[in-house]
């Protein structure tokens, strides 16, 4: 059965992605004893890789997909592969990363042109995916399903084919429903076969909400001219909507030769412009830098992550310097070093007083060196808790200063104001570290004790031994010369001083006590965060590596609300969400309000509303199966908007479910909120199966700030627990924006 929107069209008679659609004998590296040979198959869709298993497992535990993967690695660039791939030449390895918590899978290869097929060929395939519309993701996603229903493989479609095709996308029609759908049997030989085939999908992909809008501009021709087009962009609310960017769509978007002559958009154009990322709810103009970086670094929220050398929990699990490119690869900016005392000099970085395993600081300096510029350009701060003696304090100076070279910031770039914040766009490239600083006057043998910062916060729980804790507060002037623009202090008040704080001291707080401040100080603590850094982090008792939400922490201004990147649920989803635009930088301005020296805001009193935000969930379309192993299992979905902001914004409302269809229910209800500050509110739009007696099952999320969300007809595309595109799963809504 031909695909019209098939992945590897074009790529049929590349060499590189037939040597993957035969398959290769590749050996999977786990350890030094672990490494075993496995066949790999790009499938015929090609969407996905199926690999052998010694225990053959569920179909789904047999493949990977292609828009899953992060990131294709050469030769020894991972740390699986540098640490147990000595006995194969970096030529013929190969690492392929995942985005989420998937693990990275190292591979070696017979030879060194094997592992470039797989190689090139997957560079090849993902840039063939990200060029997709979403139109041929969807044919592409239906053929798929269609040559999997074909159980006989005669490229015929018998009814009972159909229902079971049917049950794979997620809806379950009655027999008589499903027969009308059937009823392109033209031939009347109880079998679909070539044109019928590609009519029933016509029916079946039907989007008659879409239709009726179309419909209502186009009139009777049922073509939309440029001016009808222009019509719609104006009631949709787009800005400086004018008829040369209709006739700019047509020309895009219009598939029909002859209608795009006569400057005519037809059904099938207007359903490609709206599931483009131009007909999407988050505004495209909002994707690239379009911010001011030049600001003093305190004016940014910056995306930040807490215990980032760990993989999993902070009790027992594994620490990894993948973790560092992981948390790069997220847009992270603010990175944790926990660093103790290793053998033979070298400091390590792990948990202390816990099993997690442990890494040489060296090797997360290097990752740092190697990855921490290749998503964003702005500035990264090393934030350093410190255990060590001063002689290893020396050893950890000297790894950052050779291994990081003239990135490293190390004195003030403003001889002038050294004590002045610079700006992202002038740090960009540059690293920061954030760690305690000598004071002017010292002791006698010019290393002084220093006020203990968040390590004493962090272990308060479990107290160290006096030995340790003596040593940990000793601070060597090779690493306090490195504190330049992020001097680790302790915040001891928010009333003013005689010598008023300096804007280069960072103060740390557990979730605890920051949100003691937010609710007893107020606009104190606004002010104060409009003027320095402050760095938030969880509890120490959050054993599973859970997360606190960020939004309280952001309301105040606080800069670095460190999460860990590592666990997935809803405080992840508003972090995503709050860093998805501003070209994904890692650094987002922060309102006027909570910039400004003398503000008066305070998030426990933000004063009346101000905004309306109406949403009509109208319809979903493509829902993942949640049970792909059971044909039977579908979906019962419902939509819930949840408003995150000021305490008096926080909201969620919800839509009744659908019984029984994930692949097209229709809702047609409107939510409403009010809201007091809305240049604050991160807005999330939630998918869940509705159970009746258990929790519901979490489908898929989309979170995004009000300021970036386009008003009118909109698409939202749905991503996973991971972060991970459900495409083509959707939501459309209708969006209505009131400010008064």
């Amino acid at each position: 059965m031909a695909c019209p929107g098939c992945l590897l069209q074009g790529l049929t008679e590349d060499e590189d992605v037939r040597a993957m659609l035969r398959g290769s004998r590749l050996r999977k590296i786990r350890s030094r004893t672990w490494q075993k040979e496995r066949l790999y198959r790009l499938q015929e869709d090609g969407l996905s890789v199926w690999f052998q298993r010694r225990i053959p497992r569920a179909p789904s535990q047999h493949i990977f997909f292609v828009q899953h993967i992060e990131a294709v690695r050469e030769g020894h660039q991972s740390e699986g592969l540098r640490r147990f791939g000595g006995a194969f030449p970096p030529a013929r390895c190969l690492t392929i990363a995942f985005r989420g918590r998937r693990k990275n899978l190292d591979l070696a290869a017979a030879t060194a042109e094997e592992a470039q097929r797989w190689v090139r060929g997957l560079a090849k395939l993902r840039a063939r995916l990200d060029a997709m519309s979403q139109r041929e993701r969807l044919d592409h996603w239906i053929h798929a399903y269609l040559h999997r229903a074909d159980s006989d493989q005669d490229s015929k479609m018998s009814f009972k084919e159909i229902k079971s095709l049917l049950r794979m996308v997620n809806v379950d029609m009655n027999d008589m429903y499903a027969y009308r759908l059937f009823k392109c049997d033209h031939s009347n030989n109880e079998r679909l076969e070539g044109a019928e085939i590609e009519e029933f999908l016509r029916r079946l992909l039907k989007r008659p909400e879409l239709e009726e809008i179309f419909h209502r501009y186009s009139g009777e021709d049922r073509v939309l001219s440029a001016p009808e087009l222009l019509e719609f962009l104006e009631d949709q609310g787009e800005d400086g909507a004018t008829l040369a960017h209709a006739q700019q769509l047509i020309h895009t978007y219009e598939l029909n030769e002859t209608a795009k002559q006569h400057e005519l958009m037809t059904l099938d154009g207007f359903m490609m412009y709206l599931l483009s990322p131009e007909g999407a709810a988050l505004d495209p103009a909002h994707t690239s830098v379009f911010q001011d970086m030049d600001q003093p670094l305190s004016h940014y929220f910056i995306s930040s992550s807490h215990n980032t050398y760990l993989t999993d929990s902070q009790i027992g699990g594994p620490s990894s310097t993948e973790a560092y490119v992981r948390a790069f690869a997220q847009g992270c900016r603010c990175v944790e070093l926990d660093c103790w005392e290793g053998p033979g000099g070298e400091p390590i970085i792990y948990h202390g007083h816990t099993l997690t395993s442990k890494i040489l600081f060296r090797d997360v300096v290097q990752a740092v060196h190697d990855h921490a510029f290749t998503l964003s350009p702005y500035p990264v701060i090393l934030s350093l808790e410190n255990h060590c003696g001063l002689e290893q304090q020396a050893v950890m100076a000297r790894h950052l200063r050779t291994i990081l070279g003239d990135t490293l910031v190390t004195q003030a770039l403003d001889a002038q104001n050294p004590e002045e914040l610079p700006s992202p766009e002038q740090l960009k490239g540059r690293v920061l570290v954030k760690g305690k600083k000598l004071p002017a006057a010292r002791s006698e043998d010019g290393r002084i004790l220093s006020d203990q910062e968040e390590e004493e916060e962090e272990e308060e729980e479990e107290p160290e031994a006096t030995e340790q804790r003596r040593r940990a507060k000793q601070i060597s002037p090779e690493l306090s010369a490195l504190a330049v623009y992020c001097c680790a202090t302790r915040l001891r008040t928010l009333r003013p001083t005689p010598v008023p704080p300096q804007p280069c001291q960072v103060s740390s707080l557990n979730e605890r006590k920051a949100k003691k401040l937010i609710r007893e100080a107020g606009n104190s603590f606004v002010r104060h965060n409009a003027r320095q850094l402050t760095r938030v982090y969880p509890l120490g008792l959050r054993m599973n590596s859970a997360n606190y939400s960020p939004q309280e922490m952001w309301n105040s201004g606080c800069q670095l609300v460190a999460l860990n990147f590592q666990t997935p649920g809803y405080e992840m989803d508003l972090n995503a969400g709050r860093f998805l635009v501003n070209g994904q930088c890692g650094y987002i301005l922060k309102p006027a309000c909570l910039r400004q020296p003398d503000t008066t805001f305070d998030p426990e009193c933000p004063g009346p509303p101000r905004t309306t935000l109406t949403i009509q969930v109208l319809t979903a379309q493509q829902l993942p199966k949640l049970n792909t192993e059971k044909p039977n299992s579908i979906v019962d979905p419902l939509v819930r908007v949840e408003i995150h902001g000021v305490p008096a914004d926080c909201a969620r409302k919800e839509t009744n479910y659908v019984l029984n269809n994930g692949f097209n229910p229709r809702w047609g209800q409107t939510l409403q909120f009010q809201l007091r500050a809305p240049e604050l509110v991160l807005v999330r739009f939630v998918v869940e199966d509705y159970d009746t007696t258990s929790p519901n099952d979490f489908v898929g999320q989309f979170t995004l700030p009000l300021n970036s969300l386009k008003q009118g007809y909109r698409h939202i595309h749905l991503l996973s627990k991971d972060g991970a595109s459900l495409s083509p799963a959707t939501l459309f809504v209708h969006i209505r924006i009131q400010r008064f």
